[in-house]
């Protein structure tokens, strides 16, 4: 029967020890105090911020953000809200209704248009390209 009382570490006996952290602190503000900090710290975490104000130069180095693609936020808030605007999906389901149909004339017009939707969406996966940090002539 293996000792399950707590070892220094606050870790049941037996069980391989993990790196040794302090534990989180915990601070509240007032709502002023905190709209303060989020209008100051722009995109960093909270948690950074607060390190840089309190230790400045001295505050020690953490794990990056890795976990978002994102490279360009302009250029990708630009991609939603023009997919938000589109009825893009909606007219394409349409065309391909149409074409399933036999029902679409194709006249010069209509090519036109579909040249220049198709443009259109090139352009999109431009921008949503740079957006997250690949070249348009990059694959998936």
């Amino acid at each position: 029967m293996t000792n399950l009382s707590p070892n220094f570490n606050g870790l049941a006996a037996g069980k391989p020890a993990k790196k040794n952290y302090p534990p989180p602190f915990s601070l509240r503000f007032t709502y002023e105090e905190r709209a303060r900090l989020d209008a100051e710290r722009g995109n960093k975490p909270l948690s950074v911020h607060i390190r840089e104000r309190l230790f400045g130069d001295d505050a020690a180095p953490r794990k990056r953000r890795g976990n978002s693609p994102v490279a360009d936020t302009e250029a990708l808030g630009r991609v939603l809200g023009a997919l938000g605007q589109s009825r893009l999906s909606a007219n394409l389901n349409q065309l391909a209704k149409a074409v399933n149909t036999d029902s679409l004339p194709v006249t010069p017009e209509t090519e036109s248009d579909l040249q220049e939707a198709c443009r259109e969406v090139s352009a999109l996966r431009a921008d949503l390209l740079r957006a997250l940090g690949k070249t348009p002539g990059d694959g998936p």
